[in-house]
């Protein structure tokens, strides 16, 4: 479910706004690798910080963990919250980092690619090539196989009359 910018700014306090507005959209294409590596950073403290707070209000709530407070919580919709939207904040900005290295992977390819035909292409096939189909092309290689007379009706008729003698002879 989609979160709105407005429930963000809700549930964040205004260093976490500011990191969150950096993973959005046309923020997040516009930051180099190393500060884009710096938030994923940032951000993933502070989801963890929020996830850590969020499992201890759940436990109080349960009445399994001693409360931090001098009373237990009684609701952790806001520590949710706040989870939901570092996690898509997180979800965003590794979304946006593979994509630089799917790219980056994409353009190392095309280069190596480049370089190979271009090493291929000042190659020349000298006597040193070492190949079955060097310096005359390709060589037919004789087939070792008999080749077989039967004629394959023939084969498949004799199969079906010992089928119908050993049938007579079954049924008798």
């Amino acid at each position: 479910m989609a979160i709105s910018r407005r429930e963000e700014a809700r549930a964040l306090s205004a260093d976490e706004q500011d990191l969150v507005a950096k993973s959005h959209h046309p923020a997040v294409q516009e930051l180099a690798d190393a500060e884009l590596a710096n938030l994923v950073k940032l951000l993933r403290e502070r989801r963890d910080r929020a996830q850590t707070e969020a499992h201890r209000r759940r436990r109080e709530m349960r009445g399994k963990g001693a409360p931090k407070g001098a009373v237990a919580s009684k609701a952790d919709g806001g520590s949710r919250l706040k989870l939901e939207v570092l996690a898509m904040a997180m979800r965003r900005l590794n979304g946006e980092a593979e994509r630089r290295r799917q790219l980056a992977a994409r353009l190392s390819l095309a280069e190596n690619a480049r370089k190979a035909l271009a090493s291929k292409q000042a190659a020349t096939n000298g006597p040193d090539f070492n190949a079955r189909t060097a310096h005359e092309g390709m060589r037919a290689v004789a087939n070792l196989k008999a080749q077989n007379l039967i004629r394959p009706m023939e084969r498949g008729r004799q199969r079906k009359a010992a089928a119908v003698a050993q049938a007579k002879r079954d049924a008798r």
